[in-house]
């Protein structure tokens, strides 16, 4: 079976530009790119020509993932993969591939409607090594694990296992959490070395995406992150702590369109084999909305 090999790019759509460009370079440290295209601009976290596609249109919200899969046979293969689990998608032209700054593409949808493409031949800028928007520490940990990690809206969670499950992922719920009177029992989805690559399933979502995680190399840039964070009134949602799962030491805050960034150092490798928690490691206590993306960013 061909997998992806990693969630190599997402696009976001929002509604100030300026806003997300302050977030994205002072707040993260991620590099800030204007191609003088009008209607969007690129973040960069590594050689890769961008990672995040900011789109100015205004919705707040996740415009597509993009997971990469390893070359031209690979992608030859995908598609017949798709089509034998009664997946629709569409080759994309060379024109909207270059617009990816890929190869080959593919568009589909999940389950929910979440916009997915497929591709292969991400364009790498050796040439220019990543600069990041303000001092950091160490630099941002991608490599084999792409981006992070995301956690999407789903209303049908085995209906999204099995999509995601096509795409070459594997993974299980790997929490029980009692909220209420009810429990939540997530789904996380891997394809690499991280523990997670896509998740789903924590209940009733007003936004496509709950938070995307990014990953530093250095322990220190979390901290410093945080300072920068509670000296300039982002958000916290959730504390400081250590997730069960992942191992990742990690705070999410709210970023300019109202979802969440984590903030996170020290995951450890996919297990491969499921297990479940019911709580975390320590800290991670909500604040501000916790995990909710129904709180309106501040304007």
């Amino acid at each position: 079976m061909v997998q992806v090999t990693e969630l190599g790019y997402m696009g976001i759509g929002v509604a100030n530009v300026d806003e997300w460009k302050n977030f994205a370079t002072q707040i993260v440290g991620m590099e800030f790119v204007d191609e003088k295209e009008g209607d969007r601009c690129y973040l960069r976290m590594d050689y890769w020509h961008h990672r995040l596609v900011v789109h100015a249109n205004r919705s707040d919200d996740l415009e597509y993932l993009g997971f990469r899969v390893a070359g031209p046979d690979e992608f030859q293969q995908m598609q017949r993969q798709l089509s034998a689990a009664g997946i629709k998608y569409r080759v994309a032209s060379d024109e909207e591939a270059e617009e990816r700054r890929v190869l080959e593409l593919l568009k589909l949808a999940d389950p929910a409607g979440n916009p997915v493409e497929v591709f292969h031949g991400p364009e790498i800028q050796y040439s220019k090594p990543f600069h990041p928007g303000r001092r950091m520490h160490g630099r941002f940990k991608t490599g084999t694990g792409g981006v992070g990690h995301c956690i999407v809206r789903q209303d049908d969670v085995p209906a999204a296992q099995r999509f995601y499950t096509a795409l070459g992922m594997r993974g299980s719920v790997e929490y029980k959490i009692r909220m209420g009177k009810r429990t939540v029992a997530p789904v996380f989805m891997h394809c690499n070395d991280r523990d997670h690559t896509v998740a789903f399933g924590i209940g009733p979502q007003e936004k496509r995406i709950n938070h995307l995680m990014v990953e530093v190399e250095n322990l220190d840039d979390v901290g410093m992150t945080y300072d920068l964070v509670r000296h300039h009134k982002v958000p916290v949602t959730i504390t400081p702590g250590k997730h069960s799962n992942d191992h990742m030491y990690s705070f999410y805050m709210r970023n300019p369109s109202g979802w969440v960034f984590e903030y996170g150092w020290g995951g450890r490798p996919a297990t491969h084999q499921s297990e479940y928690y019911v709580e975390d490691i320590y800290g991670h206590k909500p604040e501000a909305g916790g995990f909710s993306v129904d709180v309106a960013p501040k304007r």
